[in-house]
């Protein structure tokens, strides 16, 4: 199948990488430049990429989806029968956004956005969240088989899927704080942090991904970025915006933003998210000041 990409980051280049080594014909567009992307080939424009059989977008927020594909003109001028796949983190609202200007321009609109990290990405095992009309998906399923170890079908309407997306990144959210906040806690009283959570591991939490992911990036503090720090905080506040007039009794997750929003003052945004347990821990160090 000849395919479009569009967004070609951490996340992207790996997914579309996958589509070339499965056959298809891939040519990306990023809106920063890149070179030599195995088996893709670059395009000069993101319009080309709407002239294919179907065209995914991996841009990493609303304003990005509104610059590109909506300001950008990209859905009056795709190529009839095109299905656009949108695996990007958007709002419920940008969702629906987006599902009024298909239909207007009459282009097939799918909802994919996916749970894993790069490395999943780059495994193909990546869970993908679908949503659409069931003619458009199904012309895709073979697609989103090949970057992904499942497909988890949410409804016909494609804000399903992302409202679902936007609840299980509130709930990683909640359980990097809570682990970053436990391991904390254990430093302050003298207790060992690896046999805390190798207590927590194999106990409470044994055979939870999130937990088994997490622990050990805070135990070594190692912060290089999977899911970024700031996309992380990005997606509690469109978690906050999906609760519309309820959104007052998201305590939890309010507390957990304003952790986030310190650790990004302290110039952890582009870590990985789990980098707010550098901040967190600052209360074991006696100061104000974010941990190395």
């Amino acid at each position: 199948m000849d395919v479009g990409f569009i967004g070609l980051g951490l996340m992207g280049r790996a997914m579309a990488r996958n589509l070339a080594k499965a056959g298809h014909k891939v040519r990306g567009w990023n809106r920063s430049r890149v070179e030599n992307l195995e088996g893709v080939e670059i395009l000069a424009t993101p319009a080309e990429a709407f002239h294919t059989h179907a065209v995914f977008t991996m841009l990493s927020d609303d304003a990005a989806v509104r610059e590109v594909v909506l300001n950008g003109g990209l859905l009056e001028h795709a190529r009839s029968g095109l299905v656009h796949v949108v695996c990007s983190t958007i709002s419920v609202a940008c969702a629906e956004r987006l599902t009024a200007a298909h239909e207007a321009a009459g282009v097939a609109y799918v909802a994919a956005p996916v749970f894993g990290r790069p490395d999943a990405a780059e495994a193909a095992k990546l869970n993908v969240l679908v949503a659409g009309q069931a003619a458009a998906i199904e012309k895709v399923k073979p697609l989103l088989e090949v970057i992904g170890q499942r497909i988890w079908p949410m409804g016909e309407e494609p804000k399903f899927a992302n409202a679902a997306k936007i609840g299980g990144n509130m709930m990683l959210g909640m359980a990097v704080g809570a682990m970053a906040e436990a391991a904390a806690l254990a430093k302050v009283n003298g207790v060992d942090r690896t046999a805390f959570f190798e207590l927590m591991l194999g106990t409470l939490f044994a055979g939870a991904p999130v937990y088994g992911i997490y622990a050990p990036k805070i135990l070594s503090g190692d912060f290089e970025p999977g899911f970024k720090l700031r996309l992380a905080l990005k997606d509690i506040g469109l978690a906050i915006a999906a609760a519309h007039d309820r959104s007052h009794h998201l305590k939890l997750l309010r507390a957990i933003k304003a952790e986030m929003e310190a650790a990004l003052e302290a110039g952890l945004g582009e870590k990985d998210m789990s980098a707010v347990a550098a901040w967190v821990c600052r209360l074991t160090e006696g100061s104000g000041a974010a941990a190395d």
